[in-house]
């Protein structure tokens, strides 16, 4: 089985930062692109941001400037700093991994159970 755990979300005011973080752990053979994406009440989820195992980042341009992902690839975690929240901001988070849990065949998506980020105006 591969588990993937969030933590550091919270309550903050908005101009605040946090830092989410998401460990996997498991059977694992590799992991290739990781990331986080959100879900406001009402709304779809969302990419934020993604990261390759080459260390290529991506971010959706609601965030570009503010958030920033990073990547243990020796420890299987993936962490989202984020500064400069706004209220609209305020989601669930969820982390997601591309896990290769043998050394065939292609990765497939795992998800964390979410952690809720609310940004008080």
């Amino acid at each position: 089985q591969v588990q993937l755990v969030e933590s550091g979300g919270g309550f903050v005011q908005a101009g605040g930062s946090l830092r989410l973080s998401c460990a996997a752990s498991g059977r694992i053979f590799s992991i290739d692109a990781m990331g986080w994406y959100r879900q406001a009440p009402g709304n779809q989820r969302e990419l934020v941001a993604t990261i390759t195992n080459g260390g290529i980042t991506n971010y959706a341009d609601s965030v570009k400037g503010r958030f920033t992902i990073s990547r243990d690839s020796a420890k299987n975690t993936v962490d989202l700093q984020m500064n400069s929240l706004k209220p609209e901001d305020t989601a669930v988070y969820y982390c997601n991994c591309d896990i290769k849990r043998t050394g065939w065949g292609a990765p497939r998506p795992y998800w964390g159970q979410g952690t809720q980020v609310t940004v008080s105006s």
